[in-house]
């Protein structure tokens, strides 16, 4: 069965940085497209970053250059899928969700709670 659990969010103040981890495991037999997702209280859910099998990333246009996203995998077949966050804004509050894709399914994972305070 394929987890995916992200970690790494927290609270900070406003300008400051987090680095949230998205550790994938399991039976997945290659991860086409890794993305970083947010949903903020009464609002739908946005994609963040996205990043490739081949390494091509995509930000959304709120990111303005403050984010980063990369992955990590291990000849054991252990992926991980970063997201850097810089300059965090009152804004960038929510919930944030790590998603797979390999080329028959999408994993989700539980979320991690980011709240930046003004």
């Amino acid at each position: 069965q394929v987890q995916v659990v992200e970690s790494g969010g927290g609270l900070v103040q406003a300008g400051g940085s987090l680095r949230l981890s998205c550790s994938v495991s399991g039976p997945i037999f290659r991860i086409n497209v890794a993305g970083w997702y947010r949903q903020a209280p009464g609002k739908q859910r946005e994609l963040v970053a996205s990043i490739t099998n081949s390494g091509r990333t995509n930000y959304a246009d709120f990111v303005s250059g403050r984010f980063t996203i990369s992955r990590h995998a291990t000849i054991g077949g252990e992926n991980t899928v970063f997201l850097q966050m810089n300059s965090l804004e009152s804004e960038d509050t929510a919930v944030y969700f790590c998603n797979v894709e390999s080329f028959q399914n999408s994993y989700w994972g539980q979320g991690t709670q980011v709240t930046v305070s003004s």
